[in-house]
């Protein structure tokens, strides 16, 4: 089982950027993220078209280089859960995340007992393809390098978050704006102050468990701020929005050139 390159980081109070792919889901992308140095990619399949099969390209892309990935999953029960896990991804992340019951199911079928329950087979790439030396060795190290987010962008989850944080397996809360200031009738203030109260108080209650807490950062001084406030896990970047923004700055030079050609 190789060691989690974000919870290594976060061990040791040091924080994580992590951008998303899955639009343009290529295990070459995710290769490419690995090559120019990034610890973790998140990896979308909660919003996006692609299947297990593609997953596990991607996955495999991130070991070529050495970075982890994160699997925001499908809701759709227990295997939504183990296959990712199998396929070799390092952490899950559990969108709209409602309360402390569901946050502990996932943790019941991510773990390994005495953890949690989930099934033993070691044949995928998480366990070598059941080439391991020690299969006892496999279960406990991959329960500690393992990571387990769940997203907190409901009113729902915010009213019982402190509940929420407190379940053993859960590392990190991650706040999820858009869809929060749609559930505050706030959309799309997302720095509205019921927002910016929301984050404080996921922020409190991540703190108190000993837990690690983000959200998203549209830019360098937004990530900052965050960081100031203690939190570690931090998303920015797509592989759409990166790719548009890129594009459109090349046609917007070159319509410059032309322009002041004519």
């Amino acid at each position: 089982m190789r060691k989690s390159c974000v919870l290594e980081k976060l061990r040791n109070d040091q924080w994580v950027v992590v951008p998303q792919v899955g639009q343009i889901a290529s295990f070459k992308v995710v290769e490419m993220l690995g090559m120019i140095g990034f610890d973790c990619v998140w990896i979308d399949m909660e919003h996006k078209d692609f299947g297990y099969e593609t997953l596990a390209q991607m996955t495999l892309a991130c070991r070529a280089t050495g970075m982890d990935a994160v699997v925001r999953i499908v809701k759709s029960g227990y295997t939504s859960i183990i296959r990712p896990l199998e396929a070799g991804a390092n952490g899950l992340i559990i969108p709209h995340c409602m309360s402390a019951e569901e946050a502990a199911q996932v943790v019941r079928w991510a773990k390994f007992a005495p953890e949690g329950l989930r099934g033993v087979d070691g044949a995928g790439v998480d366990g070598d393809y059941y080439m391991m030396s020690d299969i006892g060795q496999y279960v406990k190290e991959t329960n500690r390098e393992t990571f387990i987010v769940v997203q907190i962008e409901d009113k729902e989850a915010v009213d019982c978050v402190e509940e929420i944080a407190a379940v053993p397996g859960i590392d990190i809360l991650f706040v999820g704006p858009a869809d929060l200031s749609q559930s505050y009738g706030v959309f799309p203030q997302f720095d509205h102050e019921l927002i910016q109260a929301a984050v404080d108080r996921v922020a409190a209650a991540a703190t108190e468990q000993g837990k690690w807490w983000g959200r998203p950062a549209s830019s360098a001084a937004e990530a900052k701020e965050l960081i100031d406030k203690g939190a570690r896990f931090l998303a920015h970047g797509s592989d759409v929005t990166v790719l548009a923004r890129g594009f459109r700055e090349i046609k917007r030079q070159f319509d410059t050139l032309i322009a002041h050609s004519s």
